[in-house]
């Protein structure tokens, strides 16, 4: 079968290679992989950027990479029922993490990072590492949900958003497009920001209550303080990092919930405790979820008929420029690739 793979912490090492044929063992399917999409945890893992260099949660190479992908079911290992041949599902990151709450077993094994990604012509993978696609998506929409739909999900549930709660995102990339969409289905309101304005008319037609442009106005927390009567939001999605924590912090209510998911400004962020123990925030760092958090989603995602924002589809063979795009940080929602193998 074809694949790609990365050689090392740089992303000239990424060549094609060929690999025997997988066969499903018990428990597992064999998938024919459709699409995947990239999240900056793909390119943090191309250019050597991403966590320790040692531990159970370390990169390891070579590795087919990409944590995120589609893929269409070709065959059954023994003991598999709850799946049939021909079913279209999104395959989940966490390769040991099918329900319950976070561990470091669970969480440490993911495709792309220390086992096989999607990259992969054929994948065999346990049957408890998957879910059903909603149906009216197509491969590449698929392709989106595992990190960032699961992601945007759990923020949602940590705070109990509910109707007429407000939530704040920063920024327009996958997660915090899904935290959009899918707030907009759970009733609540929601402040995007963004230093784009031609953005920020695409999530106003995403449902958007207000919106925010932090390069004209970069108190963008004392504006969701405004926008909310004083009170600050219930849930602050934080995926930018160091330079916008401390914003985050302060835009948020009483009792509200800080949900941090992203590092896109570094990960050392200076903190005022105050500002924390004084409204009593609760601050949750998330590492994606289970596979079952994932079939909540999509269950979500499916009676709402959610369409994931997609800003580029890219062929295979432009692969790399994929990755610069992400690197760039300049997408709306997701950037997915159509796995066209060569024929041959």
């Amino acid at each position: 079968m074809h694949a790609l793979q990365l050689d090392g912490p740089r992303l000239d090492t990424l060549r094609p290679v060929r690999l025997d044929d997988p066969a499903p063992g018990h428990g597992e399917i064999l998938l024919r992989m459709r699409a995947v999409s990239l999240n900056y945890l793909d390119h943090a893992v191309a250019i050597g950027s991403y966590g320790s260099s040692s531990g159970p949660g370390a990169v390891t190479y070579p590795l087919i990479p990409v944590a995120d992908g589609a893929g269409e079911v070709v065959a059954l290992g023994a003991g598999v029922d709850s799946l049939a041949v021909g079913d279209r599902v999104a395959v989940h990151p966490k390769v040991s993490w099918p329900s319950g709450r976070a561990s470091a077993a669970k969480a440490a094994p993911m495709r792309g990072v220390n086992r096989p990604g999607s990259l992969r012509e054929l994948a065999a993978v346990s049957a408890d590492s998957v879910v059903k696609a909603p149906a009216h998506l197509g491969w590449e929409q698929i392709a989106t949900l595992p990190i960032a739909a699961t992601t945007a999900w759990n923020g949602l549930v940590a705070a109990d958003i509910g109707p007429g709660h407000t939530v704040v995102v920063l920024g327009t990339g996958g997660v915090s497009i899904f935290a959009l969409q899918l707030a907009k289905a759970r009733g609540a309101r929601v402040i995007v920001t963004s230093s784009s304005d031609e953005k920020l008319a695409r999530a106003r037609a995403l449902g958007a209550d207000f919106v925010h442009n932090y390069r004209r106005d970069p108190a963008w927390d004392v504006a969701v303080r405004e926008m909310t009567g004083g009170l600050g939001a219930n849930l602050v999605v934080e995926n930018a990092g160091a330079e916008t924590f401390s914003r985050s912090l302060s835009s948020a209510r009483h009792g509200g919930t800080v949900f941090v998911v992203g590092f896109l400004t570094g990960t050392a962020a200076q903190v005022d405790l105050l500002a924390i123990i004084g409204k009593a925030l609760r601050v949750v760092g998330n590492n994606t979820g289970s596979t079952q958090d994932l079939a909540d989603a999509c269950t979500a995602i499916a009676a709402q008929r959610i369409e994931p924002a997609i800003d580029r589809t890219f062929a295979l063979a432009d692969l790399r420029e994929a990755y610069g795009q992400m690197a760039r940080g300049a997408h709306f929602g997701k950037l997915a690739v159509t796995l066209d193998w060569p024929r041959s």
